[in-house]
């Protein structure tokens, strides 16, 4: 039996879930053949990497800080990957080409379907990162109105408002100090690391909307654990690590549809034991 390899790239990478997921995917699936590894792996290294992978290689997940940067390595890149210049997702052609993807973006939009939010008439982004434009990408397709973005600094409010008009999304930007507002909003999507959003718990509104925590470990966030007090639809960061991993596992095995019960109930199980 001829062996299949993929693998999640990035630094750090040993908290990393992807191969729970994937892995937990090919046991549902009876996909023996298949394994899925880690890498640590920086910039510096991508390149020697990647042209050292043999023809037993399907694809590749990307994390940070390598999604950016494995762009100039590929052949080709899609309307979703490009719109947001980050790819997390190389998949190796039978031809030999090097196809990457960004699965973050319809992996927020899936997540939030799940739950029953398809449109929404504006929306708030706490943070400005990496996960906040791809966050910007998705609200592109599913807000009507506009999005306002809570930031730090005079030269993120900047670039999250050139992201905007790439993305034909109206931006508003507003200071950090003033994140509580943003509550009130139909739909919240938190992309701050652990501990940014604590304080804000206290002002979660009694009629809170849907809030998208993208984290997932430790879980729930202070935030969280507020709105769902206060009755909101909580979205965390373990249903988006799903989604797109589900995406990603189509896209390399072509086994439509990926198996997401069985990929969220390894995720939810390694996430008790840590």
């Amino acid at each position: 039996m001829s062996r299949v390899r993929a693998a999640v790239l990035g630094s750090p990478i040993e908290h990393s879930l992807s191969p729970v997921l994937h892995r937990a995917a090919y046991r549902e699936l009876g996909l023996d053949e298949w394994s899925y590894d880690r890498f640590e792996i920086d910039e510096a290294a991508l390149p020697e990497f990647i042209a050292g992978l043999g023809p037993e290689w399907a694809g590749l997940s990307l994390t940070m800080p390598l999604k950016r940067a494995v762009i100039p390595l590929l052949d080709g890149i899609s309307d979703t990957a490009a719109s947001v210049e980050a790819v997390n997702t190389v998949v190796f052609t039978e031809d030999g080409r090097r196809l990457g993807d960004n699965t973050d973006i319809p992996g927020i939009i899936a997540a939030l379907h799940e739950r029953g939010v398809e449109k929404v008439p504006s929306a708030a982004i706490l943070g400005s990162g990496a996960t906040a434009s791809s966050a910007l990408a998705a609200l592109s397709r599913i807000c009507t109105g506009e999005v306002t973005v809570y930031v730090r600094s005079r030269a993120r409010a900047d670039e999250m408002r050139q992201w905007g008009e790439r993305l034909g999304v109206p931006v508003r930007a507003a200071d950090w100090a003033d994140a509580a507002e943003a509550l009130t909003a139909p739909l919240v999507i938190a992309t701050t690391p652990a501990g940014a959003t604590d304080a804000l718990a206290s002002a979660v509104p009694a009629a809170a909307g849907t809030l998208f925590d993208v984290l997932y470990d430790p879980w729930p966030t202070a935030l969280a654990a507020a709105w769902s007090e206060r009755g909101g639809k909580l979205i965390g960061g373990l249903d988006l690590l799903v989604h797109q991993a589900v995406l990603q596992f189509e896209q390399m095995t072509g086994r439509i549809p990926g198996p997401l019960a069985a990929m969220r109930a390894a995720g939810e199980r390694a996430l008790a034991v840590r």
